[in-house]
């Protein structure tokens, strides 16, 4: 139904769009420590090490590692189709944005809330950079 979906205003970073269940990170992320034949983060200690952002929409705080290592994993995920739909980062930097653009990894941010407050892991989550706007609908709705 359409009154169990939300929509909020973000700014698009990377054009495009992805949907998909969401996968919420509070941690930083370098995509070097992703294993890229299944997406699955390899990171010890990391908010979400041991799951997979294939295909997911990832809720990310922020990026981190040099721009060789951010490329590098971008790349190699994005060579085994082990991408995320979408990316909603709360914290940009020019190193992830530069990797995502790389590989035409849509991202946004500037959620006009914060995307804590409102997506949680399993929610479907529908990102439109060109438009400007991310759907949720909650996990069960």
């Amino acid at each position: 139904m359409a009154d169990d979906i939300r929509i909020y205003k973000c700014r698009k970073i990377v054009k495009g769009k992805g949907k998909g269940e969401a996968l919420v990170s509070t941690d930083a992320m370098c995509f070097y420590l992703i294993d890229p034949e299944t997406g699955t983060v390899i990171e010890k200690d990391h908010a979400i090490e041991g799951k997979s952002i294939a295909g997911k929409v990832l809720v990310l705080k922020s990026g981190k590692g040099s721009s060789v290592v951010q490329v590098d994993g971008f790349y190699q995920l994005w060579a085994k189709k082990n991408l995320p739909a979408a990316i909603i980062i709360k914290d940009i930097e020019p190193v992830i944005v530069s990797a995502a653009v790389m590989v035409g990894c849509t991202m946004v941010d500037g959620m006009e809330v914060d995307p804590y407050d409102v997506i949680e892991d399993g929610d479907y989550v529908e990102v439109d950079a060109d438009a400007g706007e991310v759907r949720v609908r909650k996990k069960g709705m």
